[in-house]
């Protein structure tokens, strides 16, 4: 089909320049539709890099930044996401889904390849579809370059100017035995150790490029770490380390010797889990996107938020080795017991004696973790499901967070949140089970951190980290939901299938088995009388329960592919997750194709 013409209301990365898809015409054209608080849409920024150097004088990245939730659609938020997250090609602010509307988007990410003529060839959602992209691109550019209709050129790209600041976004902190605070400088690349009073700056972990280097404190280099924890004093004994970093976009957890200055891997092979074996020897096991850590010792170890694929792992310091704790992978929000609770990018926690407590960011949720009998279970204090989120304060069951990213435990017992998108900090009672506001107006706080009395906040898109005077009180603000149109579908049967098509040069890998799988459930459960449940087929007829006339598809889909051809081909995991909200009216649709990979024309 011919790709529609963009629309949206600011320009960023352009001089202040309007693209248009007409102007572009000649060149190949790549749209990323994205939100700054998803985790795969980030994912997706460092397998774009590759390609646009590659493709530099006939590709054109666009990123659609359609906001799930109504903060990540203000113009400051999105001009300081591009920032942080060093987004080096043009975006298009779209806050009011007009644009994903016209394209049929239904997932973040999306990727659409609109040809040199301006038609959409091609369409992927989720990530890991690098290696299918460049296949998709290189046939494009011989195929249109024979037939005269390829334009080479320089980019639209403008880069911003960039002002340099002591911090950059940091996202999380922690006080150390000395009374020193351990900052995530995390634009910077680095840890940073303050002296007592905060300002003072002792040394920094990191030489501030990105990078994954080991060594001295100097030498080393991160890539945009995040949470921080101390180990027990017995444990770094037998360790060789003090603190354990959650460098997230290096799917590594590094050690600190806070005595050498010495930085050392003791997780992760670099390389992003994509589906497997995620237990075992640290060193030997794909991570993916760990968020935050906390030292738990009901857990044994270390808990790691691993917000990629939406599970905790513990990772135990002595022994080397880590082992999925709770999850499943759905993303989503479901309590009962850990190995089949669903969790939403995790990226808080901390500890609070027999409870470990859980800022699930996408279902803007608090929740908390305990032992019980011979298993762990997970509850929820605050939150609804993966649509819903504001400001409102009161019973648990009734308050809304809105993207919340950090905690801590305060005197008393009680819980303050970093109420990230709301630019607020919240507290929550568990006794009462009420929830407050204690302060607001702040620049997305991101971490929490009570040291020598007092309430620290890092503040991230402030580049700052301080103390916040708090001030309780009862906010009755507003609830929303998110943005996104439901699907309108036909109550009773619905015929449902998910779209791969292998890139050029391979075909799928069915030499151990079906190279599909498709695992359907849904929000509330009782929305599907029949269709629920795992299969290889990726065509499947669901029945949807009488009475209910709203919910959520939950939808996993993965396919296995290999290069056609050679003794050793490559092979490639293909996996999506959706999230599919859906209303009930009669003419509703009775058919529900979603694209993972592949031409929508064909």
């Amino acid at each position: 089909m011919r790709a529609p013409e963009l629309a949206g209301d600011v320009w960023l990365n352009t001089g202040g320049e309007r693209l248009t898809l007409a102007g572009l015409r000649g060149r190949v054209v790549l749209l990323d539709f994205w939100t700054s608080g998803c985790i795969n849409c980030l994912h997706v920024l460092d397998e774009l890099r590759p390609l646009e150097a590659e493709f530099a004088d006939v590709l054109v990245t666009i990123g659609v930044h359609s906001p799930k939730f109504l903060h990540e659609g203000e113009a400051a938020a999105i001009e300081a996401a591009v920032r942080r997250y060093e987004v080096h090609h043009p975006v298009l602010n779209d806050p009011r889904m007009t644009t994903w509307s016209q394209y049929a988007v239904k997932a973040w990410p999306t990727l659409v390849v609109v040809d040199p003529e301006g038609y959409v060839v091609h369409v992927a959602a989720g990530e890991g579809h690098g290696e299918a992209l460049r296949r998709v691109i290189a046939d494009l550019v011989t195929t249109h370059e024979a037939k005269g209709t390829l334009r080479r050129g320089g980019s639209p790209y403008v880069p911003a100017e960039e002002q340099r600041t002591e911090l950059r976004f940091p996202s999380k902190a922690v006080t150390t035995a000395e009374g020193r605070i351990l900052v995530a400088d995390t634009g910077n690349h680095s840890i940073v150790e303050f002296a007592s009073d905060g300002e003072t700056i002792i040394r920094r972990f990191g030489s501030g490029a990105r990078g994954a280097q080991d060594g001295p404190f100097d030498l080393a280099s991160f890539t945009e770490p995040s949470g921080i924890t101390l180990l027990p004093y017995e444990v770094a004994e037998r360790a060789g380390y003090h603190a354990v970093v959650a460098d997230t976009a290096g799917h590594r957890l590094r050690g600190i010797d806070l005595i050498t200055g010495e930085v050392t891997t003791v997780a992760g092979t670099g390389r992003q889990w994509r589906d497997g074996v995620d237990t075992g020897k640290a060193l030997d096991i794909d991570l993916t996107s760990p968020w935050d850590v906390a030292w738990w010792g009901p857990a044994g170890g270390v808990v790691v938020a691993m917000a990629g694929n939406h599970t905790l792992s513990v990772f135990e310091p002595v022994s080397g080795t880590i082992r999925r704790f709770a999850g499943t992978t759905v993303e989503g929000l479901k309590d009962g017991d850990v190995h089949e609770a669903f969790f939403a990018q995790t990226s808080g926690l901390t500890p609070d004696g027999r409870r470990l407590w859980l800022a699930d960011a996408e279902t803007s949720a608090l929740r908390w973790i305990q032992p019980e009998d011979e298993t762990f279970t997970v509850h929820t204090a605050v939150g609804v499901d993966l649509f819903s989120f504001g400001h409102v304060d009161g019973a648990g069951d009734q308050a809304l967070l809105q993207h919340p990213l950090g905690l801590a435990v305060l005197p008393g017992d009680t819980i303050a949140i970093a109420d990230t998108y709301n630019g607020a900090v919240r507290r929550y009672d568990p006794l009462t089970r009420e929830v407050t506001t204690l302060a607001t107006g702040l620049a997305e706080p991101s971490g929490l951190l009570v040291h020598d009395g007092s309430l620290l906040v890092v503040e991230s898109a402030g580049s700052r980290i301080g103390p916040v005077p708090l001030g309780e009180r009862s906010v009755a603000g507003d609830a929303h939901a998110v943005r996104r149109p439901p699907t309108v579908l036909a109550p009773g049967e619905l015929e449902f299938s998910v779209v791969f098509t292998p890139p050029p040069g391979e075909k799928l890998d069915d030499r151990y088995g079906p190279s599909t799988r498709l695992e359907i459930s849904s929000s509330p459960p009782e929305l599907l009388a029949d269709g629920a449940g795992v299969g290889t087929d990726l065509f499947r007829k669901l029945r949807f329960a009488p009475g209910v006339t709203e919910g959520v598809l939950q939808i996993v889909a993965q396919a296995a592919s290999c290069d056609d051809g050679g003794e050793h081909p490559a092979c490639r995991i293909t996996r999506q997750d959706w999230g599919v909200p859906v209303r009930f009216e009669n003419g509703g649709e009775s058919v529900l194709s979603l694209v993972m990979a592949g031409d929508p024309g064909k």
